[in-house]
C-alpha cells in the first residue's frame, strides 16, 4: 500500500524541497471567515453550530488555539478560533486549564463542545500537524489545510491521521477543508479522515483528500461497528490507494464526490455497513465499491453514478467487487433534505468548490457553485434545552410478542460484567450498563420489523437512575421520540432493522435489564 503513491509525488516533493532551499514562499489561496450551515448527518441529533454566538478569537500558533480552548468559562463556552498562518510543532505546545485537555505536537479537541475553527486571511496551514478529537461534540472545522501528518519517522503526530475522531464524538462538520499527505504506511502516514470507537453524525463536504494511501476510515476493527451516520459530499479523492472511505458497520451518504485515480479500491463496504452511493464521478481508477480484503459483507444502493475508465477485479475469496454491473443490495433511507448535482457536472462544480481558500463556495443542486448566505449570529447563543417529553411511570405492559428475544443487539459501550445480550434475554436479574452515565444500546434484526412500543425496565437496584433519554431509528438515525424515566414508550409504528435507546442523563449507574421490543 502507498507505492503508486509515492512515485507520483517525486516531482512535487522535488519542488518543495527547491523553494525551500532558495527562500521562496508558497502562497496559499485567499481564505474567507466561517459561513453558511451544516449539511447531511451533521444536521441531526440536534444540529452542528461549533461556537455560533460565542467570543471570536484569532490565532496564528497551535499554543494560541490551545490557549482560546483553555482560556473559556467551562469545556462547553462557544467559541470561534480564527487561525491564519502554519500551525506546526514548534509552536504548538500544551496548555493547560478546566475547560481544556491538550497536548504537544497535535490540536486537542478533547472533552470539549461548541468549537469552531476557521481558517481566515491568507489561510490556516497544518503542517506534519493533525486535528484529534476525543469524547467532544459540537464541532466545525473549516477552511484549512492539514499535510503530511505521520505516524512513524519524525516528527509523528495523531497517530498519522490529518483529522481523527474517537471515543463518543457527536455532531462534526468538517467543511472546504484539504486532507494530503505524501504517501502510504510505507513512508510513514495513516489516513486522512478517520472515525472509531463510537463517533457518530458527521459530515465531510467540499473538501479535497489526496495523495495518501488510506483515505479514512469508520471503525477501526470488525468489532468496532459503533459508528455511523455520516455524510461525504462534493469532496475530490484524488490518487488514493483505498479507504475511500472504508466503512465498518454504520450508514453512510455519499453523493456528488469525484474520484480520480484510486489505486487499489474504493468505498469499501464491509462488516454490515450500508452505503447510500449516488451521483458521484468515478474516473480512472480501480474496484471503486465493494466490499474488499474480507470476507464479512457490506452493502450499498447506487444510483446515478458515472463510471469514466473504471477496472474491476474478478471477485473471489475476499474481493467482492460491486461492479462492472453495479446494483444495489440493500435500501438506506436519509433522513434530512438534500440537493444533489447530475453526476455529469461533478468534476467541474467539485474542481471549482472543494478545498480550502476557495471562498466557501457551495452548489446550488443545479450544477451550478455559489457563495453561500453568511451564518446569522443568533440572539441568544446559549439557550436552555426544552424539557424533554417525561415518560409515564409505571405503564401497563403491552401485550403480544416481545420482538427483542431471539434479536442481536450491541451498543457504545457497556461496564465490566454486563453484556448486551442480557438486554433482550428476557431474565430481569441480569442487565446492560453503559461504561458511564450516557450511552445507548440497541436491539436489531436481520430484516425490516415493524415497532411501535418499546419498554425500558431498570434493574431492580437502580430504579429511577435514567433521567433522559432518546429513542433513535437505528437504520436512519432519526429520532422516534424522547423523554424522561423508564418504562414504555410509544411511537408511531415503524418499519426497521434497527432502534437504539440512548441515555443522555441519568443519577447514579443506569442498568437496564430489559429492552422489549413491541409491533403494537
Amino acid at each position: 500500500m502507498g507505492r503508486p503513491v509515492a512515485r507520483r509525488l517525486q516531482a512535487a516533493v522535488a519542488a518543495l524541497a527547491l523553494a525551500a532551499a532558495t527562500g521562496a514562499v508558497l502562497s496559499a489561496p485567499e481564505a474567507a471567515a466561517a459561513t453558511g450551515s451544516a449539511t447531511g448527518y451533521a444536521t441531526q441529533n440536534g444540529g452542528t453550530t461549533g461556537g455560533a454566538g460565542g467570543q471570536t478569537v484569532r490565532a496564528t500558533t497551535g499554543t494560541q488555539i490551545h490557549e482560546a480552548l483553555c482560556g473559556r468559562a467551562d469545556s462547553g463556552t462557544p467559541i470561534v478560533i480564527e487561525v491564519e498562518g502554519t500551525i506546526n510543532h514548534g509552536n504548538t505546545t500544551k496548555v493547560s486549564g478546566s475547560s481544556c485537555n491538550t497536548a504537544a505536537g497535535v490540536i486537542e479537541l478533547k472533552q470539549i463542545s461548541n468549537v469552531t475553527i476557521v481558517g481566515v486571511g491568507s489561510g490556516a496551514v497544518f503542517d506534519q500537524l493533525g486535528i484529534h478529537l476525543r469524547e467532544a461534540s459540537n464541532i466545525i472545522i473549516q477552511n484549512v489545510t492539514v499535510r503530511n501528518v505521520k505516524k512513524s519517522g519524525s516528527p509523528t503526530s495523531n497517530g498519522g491521521d490529518a483529522i481523527g475522531m474517537e471515543s463518543g464524538v457527536r455532531n462534526v462538520w468538517v467543511d472546504h477543508t484539504t486532507l494530503e499527505a505524501s504517501g502510504g504506511e510505507s513512508e510513514g502516514y495513516d489516513g486522512l479522515f478517520d472515525m472509531k470507537a463510537n463517533t457518530q453524525y458527521v459530515t465531510l463536504s467540499y473538501s479535497i483528500l489526496r495523495n495518501s494511501g488510506r483515505g479514512g476510515l469508520v471503525g477501526s476493527s470488525e468489532s468496532d461497528l459503533s459508528n455511523g451516520f455520516i455524510t461525504y459530499h462534493h469532496n475530490l479523492y484524488e490518487n488514493i490507494d483505498s479507504r475511500a472511505p472504508l466503512l465498518r458497520g454504520g450508514i453512510a451518504h455519499i453523493y456528488n464526490n469525484h474520484y480520480v485515480k484510486l489505486n487499489e479500491s474504493g468505498i469499501n463496504s464491509r462488516a454490515g455497513a450500508r452505503a447510500k452511493v449516488e451521483n458521484n464521478y468515478f474516473e480512472d481508477s480501480k474496484d471503486v465499491l465493494g466490499t474488499f480484503y474480507t470476507d464479512e459483507a457490506g452493502y450499498w444502493q447506487v444510483s446515478g453514478n458515472t463510471l469514466d475508465n473504471i477496472t474491476w477485479s474478478s471477485p473471489g475469496g475476499t474481493t467482492n467487487p460491486a461492479g462492472p454491473d453495479m446494483k444495489s443490495t440493500t435500501t438506506v433511507d436519509i433522513p434530512y433534505t438534500y440537493r444533489a448535482d447530475t453526476a455529469g457536472c461533478v468534476p467541474d462544480v467539485v474542481s471549482r468548490t472543494a478545498g480550502a481558500g476557495k471562498g466557501l463556495k457551495v452548489s446550488d443542486g443545479n450544477c451550478t457553485p455559489q457563495t453561500p448566505t453568511p451564518t446569522p449570529t443568533p440572539t441568544d447563543p446559549t439557550p436552555g434545552p426544552t424539557d424533554p417529553t417525561p415518560g409515564p411511570t409505571d405503564p401497563t405492559p403491552p401485550t403480544g410478542t416481545n420482538l427483542s428475544i431471539g434479536a442481536g443487539s450491541d451498543g457504545s459501550s457497556k461496564a465490566a460484567g454486563t453484556s448486551y445480550g442480557d438486554l433482550r434475554d428476557g431474565n430481569p436479574n441480569t442487565y446492560w450498563s453503559p461504561a458511564g452515565p450516557t450511552g445507548s444500546a440497541s436491539i436489531k434484526w436481520a430484516s425490516a420489523t415493524p415497532v411501535s412500543t418499546v419498554v425500558i425496565r431498570e434493574a431492580a437496584d437502580s430504579t429511577g437512575a435514567i433521567k433522559a433519554w432518546r429513542l433513535l431509528n437505528g437504520d436512519t438515525g432519526a429520532e422516534l421520540t424522547s423523554g424522561e424515566g423508564a418504562g414504555a414508550i410509544s411511537f408511531p409504528r415503524t418499519s426497521l432493522r434497527k432502534i437504539t435507546f440512548e441515555i443522555t442523563g441519568s443519577t447514579g449507574t443506569p442498568r437496564i435489564a430489559e429492552f422489549e421490543t413491541y409491533t403494537g
